[in-house]
């Protein structure tokens, strides 16, 4: 009733906001300047998104800006974060191997659920478990116009998630030509990319259409680890003189086979592919050992041009998800599912049980703004509500002890979150600009129930004030600017399934940022210093909560510090060559460690102090060179470094991941008629020196027979692997 309800509501309001379309203007356009005149009015409006989303070229903050041309360099069918593995700070994972499927990525150590992605200024992290799934959206990359990651909190319009890096995708530009586009690509793994885009120019003065049809489907370098990936994308726009009106809708589905295990320690160097996943049934592995989801986004955006100096902007969205995980367990014990069993205590029975998610996300977000030459105010907010059904069901029993797909848990949640703002940017003597930031927060968890604790209930109201400040100067080619920053964040859905004098605290974040620019006609430099100092930072310590799960725990004290550098030099017209380095210290101050003790039961506890944070390298490196004989031929060369990085929080050598370095080459061939059409060969071969690395893993600790025991699990990615990609441009 609560879901129906919503998507009653945002419906409403979608329609209303459509009903208040701008008055239309007929232009006479009987000459073509006159076209030329309207059609530059019109791509002189902003993307269709919430104003102030991004950072502006004026704010002080570390940022990185991805072209569309730049990001169809590198979009051959893998996942989002594989596009940004490049950029500063960046570390990016994939369970499959091969950057196909589930993927990972991590900003100056941070995970993503401490980074905030936005769709055309729509929040994407989902709400309980703050984590971003792209997966579920497929191909997206191929409507992507332009990226911008911000790393640092990010401004207040970047959303709740901005705690430790921002990035935010655009799909939303001006598109005034008719195209059509196919994309078709193979390589390793049987991996294979069909899309289809096109999109119609400007028709009858007001509207456009872009459109896009994709499948991805692989089977991945980790055993087992296939994909089978569907998406769509469609957006229409009315453009007005002086308003403009968009409208989206895009979706995924998903069939992953399950590699999230990892590879234990003792079979890595032996059997680097290895999945456990479905092993469970005897003879063969389970077939259908599955990740099955679908996801639909539905977008309004309406901007009107007040008068040349306010401007206002809204938004309204519904996100629509529902799946399973499926997965075959073996002599389970039927009272765990709530199963009756006629009185006999133990009945080993084989099931196969799917864990459901059905949930709705929809809100509104909006801001108006003021600009003179002097002062640029904005202020803006935002209304979201999350709900979400979590059941199991079991498909199949080897004993007919309970109905066909018997639901063995039903809970529900909701979250809610309203937020302010305002900021006001002001420009000091032409060369100085600084920078203020307030923001409001007010959200509420409510779980009725978890799986394994169906009567723990959770009301949780968190109230949150985040303010920024900053500034830039600017002089000449030399720019330099400083900011500090504070955020607060909630905890995720598992952190609440905990009694009450273990239930955890919100995280607070401290940031300050400063750096310099320089600007020469061949030459670019950044460099940035920032220090995020954590209050109550979660992580995991191996303490475990009522229902014997492993749980984070709020630390008093933690930081990252560190610098980036950025440099970019254009040797020739044809030669050009871009590095970036970080140089980071990421700690722990103290913290209590946790182990199960099977001997004699319960757990022990160890003290630590001054410990590196898990997953976070003290230094990543990444180069590009690239050659450009003609304009028609490209090769670029990358390189990547990234340093050992512990699997948890105690810095022992013996739970890590060792460093690596990483080559890859990509050489395009581009045909070109510059009246009617373009073909552009790709050739892609990545990990060239055949490098045996993991990126990602965890590690589990106990005691037994006297004796502590360590097990680490990796996810290795692949070694030497080649792409090759046909795209065809018709105007």
């Amino acid at each position: 009733m609560t879901k129906l309800l919503g998507t009653i509501v945002s419906f409403f309001m979608l329609a209303t906001l459509m009903a208040q379309q701008p008055k239309q203007v007929f232009l006479k356009l009987s000459t073509s300047d006159s076209l030329k005149k309207y059609t530059d009015s019109i791509r002189n409006l902003p993307p269709l998104e919430v104003k102030s989303i991004r950072a502006n070229e004026q704010g002080p903050f570390a940022k990185s800006n991805i072209s569309k041309n730049q990001i169809a360099l590198l979009n051959t069918g893998q996942d989002l974060p594989f596009i940004l593995q490049n950029t500063p700070s960046v570390v990016v994972h994939a369970d499959a191997g091969n950057g196909v499927g589930y993927t990972g990525i991590r900003i100056r150590g941070t995970d993503a659920t401490r980074i905030n992605f936005t769709l055309n200024g729509i929040p994407y992290n989902d709400p309980e478990s703050m984590g971003t799934f792209f997966v579920n959206l497929p191909d997206f990359s191929s409507s992507v116009n332009s990226i911008q990651i911000q790393r640092g909190v990010g401004t207040s319009s970047n959303g709740a998630g901005a705690f430790g890096g921002t990035v935010n995708l655009s799909t939303n530009e001006y598109n005034p030509n008719n195209y059509i586009s196919f994309q078709n690509s193979g390589g390793s793994f049987n991996t294979l990319k069909n899309t289809l885009l096109f999109g119609t120019g400007l028709l009858n003065n007001h509207w456009t259409l872009d459109a896009r049809l994709s499948k991805i489907v692989s089977d991945g370098y980790i055993d087992r680890a296939s994909s089978d990936l569907k998406s769509y994308f469609v957006s229409t726009t009315y453009w007005g003189e002086k308003s403009s009106l968009r409208f989206n809708i895009f979706s995924g589905k998903e069939k992953t086979y399950q590699a999230w295990y990892g590879v234990p320690e003792e079979l890595l160097s032996t059997n680097r592919t290895y999945n456990p996943a479905g092993t469970e049934k005897l003879d063969n592995p389970y077939e259908d050992q599955v990740d099955n989801y679908n996801q639909t986004h539905y977008q309004v955006f309406y901007n009107k041009e007040i008068n040349k100096k306010l401007q206002w902007n809204t938004a309204l969205f519904t996100t629509l998800g529902k799946g399973y995980y499926e997965e075959y367990k073996s002599d389970v014990d039927l009272a765990d599912y709530n199963i009756e069993t006629n009185g006999k205590i133990w009945v080993p029975t084989d099931i196969v049980r799917r864990r459901w998610l059905d949930n709705q996300f929809y809100g509104q977000i909006a801001a108006i703004s003021y600009k003179d030459s002097v002062n640029e105010f904005t202020a803006g907010g935002s209304w979201t509500v999350y709900d979400g059904l979590h059941f199991g069901t079991l498909p199949y029993l080897t004993q007919n002890l309970a109905p066909a797909n018997f639901k063995y848990y039903d809970v529900d949640a909701k979250k809610s979150e309203i937020n302010t703002y305002i900021k006001w940017e002001r420009y000091w003597l032409k060369n100085m600009t600084s920078f203020i930031d307030l923001q409001f927060r007010n959200v509420q968890h409510k779980m009725n129930g978890f799986k394994d604790n169906p009567l723990l209930f959770i009301d949780r109201k968190f109230a949150f004030f985040n303010p920024k400040m900053g500034f830039r100067v600017r002089n000449k080619s030399m720019t330099y600017f400083t900011s500090i920053a504070f955020a607060n964040k909630e905890p995720n859905r598992e952190d609440f399934e905990a009694n009450k004098i273990q239930q955890p605290k919100s995280e607070r974040l401290i940031d300050w940022e400063t750096g310099l620019e320089l600007k020469k006609s061949k030459f670019l430099l950044n460099a940035n210093m920032y220090y995020m100092h954590y209050k109550d930072q979660l992580v995991l310590t191996g303490k475990i909560n009522d229902v014997g799960a492993y749980t984070r725990t709020n630390v008093p004290s933690s930081y990252r510090a560190g610098i980036e550098l950025q440099a970019q030099y254009s040797l020739s017209k044809k030669y050009s060559t871009s590095y970036s380095v970080t140089l980071s210290q990421n700690k722990i101050k103290s913290f209590t460690e946790y182990i199960d003790d099977y001997d004699n039961g319960g757990q022990i506890s160890i003290e630590h102090s001054n410990t590196n944070i898990a997953l976070s390298p003290t230094l990543i490196t990444n180069r590009t060179f690239q050659w450009r004989p003609n304009e028609r031929f490209a090769f670029i060369w990358t390189t990547k470094y990234v340093s050992k990085q512990y699997l948890d929080n105690t810095q022992n050598n013996s739970k890590a991941l060792d460093d690596y370095f990483l080559n890859d080459i990509n050489a395009h061939w581009q045909i070109i008629d510059k009246t009617k059409w373009k073909m552009k060969i790709q050739f892609f071969v990545n990990n060239i020196l055949d490098i045996k690395y993991e990126p990602n893993g965890y590690t589990y600790s106990y005691i037994y027979s006297g004796a502590t025991t360590t097990s680490n699990n990796y996810f290795p990615m692949a070694g030497r692997n080649y792409w090759l990609s046909l795209l065809i441009d018709i105007k």
